[in-house]
C-alpha cells in the first residue's frame, strides 16, 4: 500500500488554506480600490480647480463690486491676498498645499472659513439625502422585486406606470406642488427653512438636527426638525423610487432568465425559495451600484429644492457661490461632492466583494 492510500488526508491541502486564500484575495482586493481612490482623489482635485478657474467672468468684480474693482490698488492688494497674482500652476500647487492641512481658503462671499461654512450645509443636505435614499431603496426595490416577479400582471403594469411618472416629474415642480398643497393650501406641513422660529436648535454634534436632538433629548426639536424635514425629504424620495424600481425591475428579470436560476427551478425548488434565494442575491450588485449613484446624485442635485423649502443646505450654497463667482467657495463644494462621490463608489466597490467572490477574485 502506497503512503498516499494509506494517509487519505496526503494530498489535501492544509486546515484553512481555502479559507486563507480567500482571506488574501479579499485583501488584495481592498487595496486595489484603496489606492485607485487615492489617485482618483487627486485627479478630483485637478479637475475641480481646472472647471472653477475656467468659468467666464471676473471673480474680482464680483467679490468687491464694481465700483472697489475699479480701483487698482484696491484690486491688487485683494489679488495678492487670495493668490490671485501667481500662474495657475503656482496656485494649484498653495491649493494642495492647503487641502493637505484641511483648510479650504476663506470664502469671498461669507468672509468665514470654506470648510466651516460647509460644515453646517453639508449635514443639513445630508439629512435630506439620508432620509430620502433609506425611504426610496426600501420602496423602490420592493416595488422592482414585486414588479418582475408579477411580470405581466396587473400588478407588474401598475408599478411600471408608477415608476414612470416619478422620473418624469421634475423635482422642482414636485416641490412646488407639494409646499403649495401641503403647506399652503392644507397647512399640514411646517413652513421653509429647518426649525419653526422660536424653536432653539439643538446642540451641534453631527449637525443634523433630527439626531443632535434625540442625542440632547429634545424631543420638540426632534418633532419640529421632523415636520421641516418631512417635504424636502418626500420630494427627493419619490424620484429615487421611480428610478430604483425601473432599475430593479429590470435586473432582476435580467438574473431569471440566467441558466442557474433554470437549474434551479428544474430541480423543484419553490418559485419563492429561488426568487429570495438566487434571484434577488444576484441582481443585488448592480441594484446596489444605482443606489450609490443615487446618493451621490441627491447631495449634488438638491439645489432647486432646496430653494423652495428654504433649506440651507449644500445646494443653497453652491448656488450663492457661483452667482457670486466664489471660487474658493466653488472649489470647496465641488470637491465635497466628488469627494461623496469617491466615498459611496469605494463603499459599493467593497460591497461587491463581499456579495459577489467572482468580483474580488477577478480584478
Amino acid at each position: 500500500m502506497s503512503p498516499a492510500s494509506a494517509n487519505p488526508d496526503a494530498g489535501r491541502p492544509p486546515s484553512g488554506a481555502g479559507g486563507g486564500r480567500r482571506h488574501s484575495a479579499l485583501a488584495r482586493y481592498v487595496a486595489k480600490r484603496l489606492v485607485i481612490a487615492v489617485g482618483l482623489l487627486f485627479g478630483m482635485t485637478l479637475v475641480t480647480f481646472c472647471l472653477t478657474n475656467l468659468v467666464p467672468g471676473d471673480p474680482v468684480a464680483a467679490a468687491l463690486g464694481q465700483r472697489a474693482a475699479d480701483d487698482p490698488e484696491i484690486v491688487a492688494r485683494f489679488r495678492t491676498e487670495y493668490g490671485l497674482d501667481r500662474s495657475l500652476p503656482a496656485q494649484y500647487l498653495a491649493y494642495l498645499g492647503r487641502l493637505i492641512r484641511f483648510d479650504l481658503g476663506t470664502s469671498w462671499q461669507t468672509h468665514h472659513a470654506v470648510a466651516a461654512d460647509l460644515a453646517k450645509a453639508v449635514p443639513a443636505t445630508m439629512e435630506i439625502a439620508f432620509g430620502a435614499i433609506v425611504g426610496a431603496a426600501l420602496i423602490g426595490i420592493t416595488f422592482g422585486a414585486w414588479s418582475a416577479y408579477r411580470r405581466g400582471l396587473a400588478t407588474d403594469q401598475v408599478l411600471r406606470l408608477v415608476s414612470l411618472i416619478g422620473i418624469s416629474l421634475p423635482t422642482f415642480w414636485t416641490a412646488i406642488v407639494c409646499f403649495y398643497v401641503f403647506y399652503y393650501r392644507l397647512g399640514w406641513a411646517p413652513g421653509s427653512g429647518r426649525l419653526t422660529p422660536g424653536v432653539a436648535a439643538p446642540p451641534n454634534v453631527t449637525g443634523m438636527y433630527t439626531v443632535d436632538a434625540l442625542l440632547a433629548g429634545e424631543w420638540r426639536t426632534f418633532v419640529d426638525a421632523s415636520a421641516h424635514l418631512a417635504l424636502p425629504t418626500l420630494v427627493l424620495t419619490l424620484y429615487t423610487i421611480g428610478l430604483l424600481t425601473r432599475f430593479s425591475r429590470t435586473s432582476i428579470l435580467e438574473v431569471l432568465d440566467q441558466d442557474y436560476v433554470r437549474a434551479a427551478k428544474a430541480k423543484g425548488l419553490p418559485g419563492r425559495v429561488v426568487f429570495f434565494r438566487y434571484v434577488l442575491r444576484g441582481a443585488a450588485v448592480p441594484v446596489l451600484t444605482v443606489v450609490g449613484l443615487a446618493f451621490g446624485s441627491l447631495l449634488s442635485g438638491t439645489v432647486l429644492v432646496e430653494s423652495v423649502f428654504g433649506w440651507p443646505g449644500l445646494g443653497s450654497y453652491a448656488y450663492q457661490a457661483a452667482s457670486k463667482l466664489d471660487l474658493l467657495a466653488v472649489m470647496g463644494v465641488g470637491l465635497v461632492v466628488g469627494l461623496v462621490y469617491l466615498c459611496v463608489n469605494l463603499a459599493v466597490d467593497l460591497a461587491y466583494g463581499f456579495i459577489d467572490p467572482r468580483v474580488r477574485v477577478g480584478r
